[in-house]
């Protein structure tokens, strides 16, 4: 009986590791936000970089 809790939560450890790495990867793209505009910033933040075009 040991052996199979174990396992089980050893499977759904390694699942949550996964589900948290797709997040990530999608947060980063844009296609899913958690509500806090991190990477919109970070991006905004470029384009004005550029547009000051300092040297």
């Amino acid at each position: 009986m040991s052996f199979l809790s174990t396992l089980l939560s050893s499977i759904r450890i390694f699942f949550a590791g996964i589900w948290l790495v797709i997040r990530i990867v999608l947060e980063y793209f844009g296609i899913i936000s958690d509500g806090n505009d991190r990477t919109t910033g970070i991006k905004d933040l470029r384009e004005e970089y550029k547009k000051a075009n300092y040297r």
